[in-house]
C-alpha cells in the first residue's frame, strides 16, 4: 500500500546502479551518465569496466563499485585478493565480495573470515560482503553475518541477485544482527518503487538494481496519477 512516507522518500541516494550482465562499453557510459544525473549512490560494474567508470565519474557523486568472486564466491582467496587489488588500482572505491558459500556450509568458518579480512585489510576499501541469503539456513545466515562483521566488512549484502530476490525478512534479520553498526545492501529482483521503499524502511541502506531509472519513473507516474485523481474529485 502506498503511504505518504513512501511517496516522500527519495530512493535515488540508496541505489547502486548495477550493470553486471553482458554489458558493452556504450551501456557502461549510459549507466554512468544516469547515475550522475539522478544522484545514485554508486555505479556497480564488472571488474573489466572499472577503469572506464573511473574516467567517466571522476569527481562526481557516484561511487565506483565492482564485484569480486562474482557470482559464486568459489574462486581461490589468492584470485579474489588479486581481483580486489587490481580493482582498487583501477579506481574502485567499493567492493561487493561474494563469500565462499561452500566453505560456510562445510563449517570452514575461519577460512571465510580470513578471506574477507584479507580483502578488507589489503585494500582499505568499503567491502560489502555478499551472503547469498537465499542459499543459507537462518543459523547459517546469522553465522555469515557475524563472521563478515568481525572480518571488517562495512556492509552486508543480501545476495548477488542470481539466486533469488531480496526480501524484507532478509533485511530485517540483517538489521537486527548489525544493530546499525554497518550498512545493509538489498539486491536482486528490485523492480518496483514500492518494493524499494519497503526494503529501505526495513533497514536497507543501499539497493542493488539495474532498474533504478525505471523505479524513479514509476514514482513520477504514480504521483502524477494521484494528483490527477485529486483534481477530478
Amino acid at each position: 500500500m502506498r503511504t505518504e512516507q513512501s511517496n516522500n522518500l527519495d530512493i535515488a541516494p540508496f541505489i547502486d546502479h548495477s550493470l553486471l550482465g553482458t554489458a558493452t562499453p556504450a551501456m557502461v557510459e549510459q549507466w554512468c551518465e544516469q547515475a550522475d544525473r539522478y544522484g545514485f549512490a554508486a555505479v556497480c560494474v564488472n571488474p573489466c569496466y572499472v577503469r572506464q567508470v573511473t574516467a567517466l565519474v571522476h569527481q562526481k557523486r557516484p561511487q565506483i563499485c565492482t564485484v569480486i568472486g562474482f557470482p559464486t564466491g568459489a574462486t581461490t582467496t589468492a584470485s579474489k585478493l588479486y581481483e580486489a587489488q587490481e580493482a582498487m588500482e583501477n579506481g574502485a572505491q567499493e567492493l561487493d565480495v561474494v563469500i565462499n558459500i561452500g566453505w560456510l556450509k562445510a563449517g570452514k568458518i575461519d577460512d571465510v573470515h580470513q578471506e574477507i579480512a584479507e580483502i578488507c585489510e589489503s585494500t582499505g576499501l568499503m567491502v560489502k560482503a555478499i551472503l547469498e541469503m537465499s542459499l543459507l539456513t537462518q543459523p547459517e545466515q546469522i553465522i555469515a553475518a557475524q563472521i563478515c562483521m568481525e572480518a571488517g566488512a562495512r556492509m552486508l549484502k543480501t545476495g548477488t541477485g542470481w539466486c533469488g530476490a531480496a526480501t524484507v525478512a532478509d533485511v530485517r534479520l540483517l538489521k537486527e544482527l548489525t544493530k546499525d553498526q554497518i550498512g545493509i545492501k538489498a539486491a536482486g529482483g528490485i523492480r518496483t518503487h514500492d518494493q524499494a521503499v519497503e526494503l529501505i524502511l526495513a533497514g536497507a541502506t543501499r539497493l542493488g538494481t539495474s532498474w533504478g531509472v525505471e523505479l524513479l519513473k514509476q514514482r513520477e507516474t504514480d504521483s502524477s496519477a494521484a494528483v490527477d485523481s485529486v483534481s477530478d474529485r
